[in-house]
């Protein structure tokens, strides 16, 4: 509508919505707004709480002002506390070397080229399929669908590895100890007991296949919906 001759209005988004006003003042006339607000993914709530309930440490450390990044904290439920918002690139891996001082473990998700320094600084660097080059580079893991549904994939499915390694080294050790004794003739004398080479040859060669077949049931691994970690961790999403 027109203002009058002298009149100039500048219009400014004071709702707390984390809505961001954008746009030029116009002289005599006022033209409009334009409010832009970042839009959380659709499953990052769920995704957050699912870690929550893990006991992890979800943090959100951004670029953007204050109250946007609060705003869309909110939004997904991270706590208030473990917000950073302002946060320059090199700050971020900062942030990160902070929390490891703590005696924290950090896995950091990121897609941009700010968030590189903090992907590398970071104990596991978790990239999103659709993030740049350099983020690709710097990180120790890139999840091929930009869904961060595989974060959460990737935290059990790296415990599941470390699980059935434990697994295996306690099960080989275990068959060695009484084998090899067994096999060298140790409960002879006493027990008359002994193993002819050839047959121990088939239990080496048998140990090395229960091992291998141990490690290929991760092909029948699938996500468990909660577990409960006994190692508290930190995961920090950057925006």
């Amino acid at each position: 509508p027109y203002l009058g001759r002298w009149a100039k209005t500048l219009t400014i988004d004071d709702t707390g919505s984390g809505a961001i006003p954008v746009g030029g003042e116009v002289p005599l006339t006022l033209a409009g707004f334009i409010a832009v607000s970042d839009t959380p993914k659709p499953e990052a709530h769920a995704v957050v709480q699912k870690l929550k309930q893990r006991r992890l440490q979800v943090w959100m450390v951004s670029g953007d002002n204050e109250r946007s990044v609060r705003h869309t904290a909110a939004l997904v439920g991270i706590d208030p506390e473990h917000v950073a918002a302002g946060v320059l690139p090199a700050q971020k891996a900062v942030k990160v070397r902070e929390l490891q001082g703590r005696g924290q473990v950090v896995a950091m998700v990121g897609d941009g080229v700010n968030d590189a320094p903090a992907l590398t600084q970071a104990d596991v660097g978790i990239a999103v399929g659709s993030g740049t080059d350099i983020a690709l580079a710097a990180a120790d893991m890139v999840l091929m669908r930009s869904d961060l549904n595989g974060v959460e994939t990737a935290l059990d499915l790296s415990r599941a590895v470390m699980r059935r390694i434990r697994l295996n080294f306690i099960w080989a050790f275990g068959y060695n100890v009484v084998g090899i004794p067994f096999a060298a003739g140790v409960f002879y004398p006493g027990a008359r007991l002994h193993m002819p080479p050839m047959y121990a040859a088939i239990a080496m060669a048998g140990s090395s296949i229960c091992v291998v077949c141990s490690s290929l049931l991760l092909w029948c691994y699938k996500p468990p919906h909660q577990q409960t970690p006994f190692i508290r961790r930190t995961v920090i999403f950057c925006g």
